[in-house]
């Protein structure tokens, strides 16, 4: 039978528990750095989102250069991102248009912006 020094009752539980804790604090931090992936993912997604949108608003321009100041539009609300608003400025043949929205949650709202010239023939 073997026996153990009375100085040293219970090192082996607490030795335990100090690996647990170790091991508690290392699932945290990995819980926390996938929360912090999946936001950026959802953030990168969203500007690509908005570019896209910017992108075919152009091209729509593109396709009726002669009609320009038909096109012109503040704050139009758009599906594809959340509180998602569309603005499109004409100043002769340059045209602006940018991208809003706002990420639930988040305090700030984020933009996109695009600026092209609309002469000419469409660029192949």
């Amino acid at each position: 039978m073997l026996t153990y020094p009375t100085q040293q009752r219970g090192s082996i539980l607490l030795e335990g528990m100090i690996a647990v804790l170790i091991f508690s604090f290392g699932i945290l931090a990995i819980v926390g750095l996938q929360a912090a992936s999946t936001k950026a993912v959802s953030q990168a997604k969203s500007r690509v989102d908005a570019a896209f949108i910017a992108n075919q608003r152009i091209g729509e321009l593109w396709g009726d250069r002669d009609n320009l100041g038909a096109y012109a539009e503040s704050k139009k609300e758009i599906d594809a991102l959340p509180n998602g608003k569309r603005t499109t400025e004409i100043n002769g043949t340059t045209v602006t248009v940018t991208v809003e929205w706002k990420m639930p949650g988040d305090a700030s709202s984020n933009t996109y912006s695009t600026v092209a010239q609309i002469v000419g023939n469409p660029p192949i």
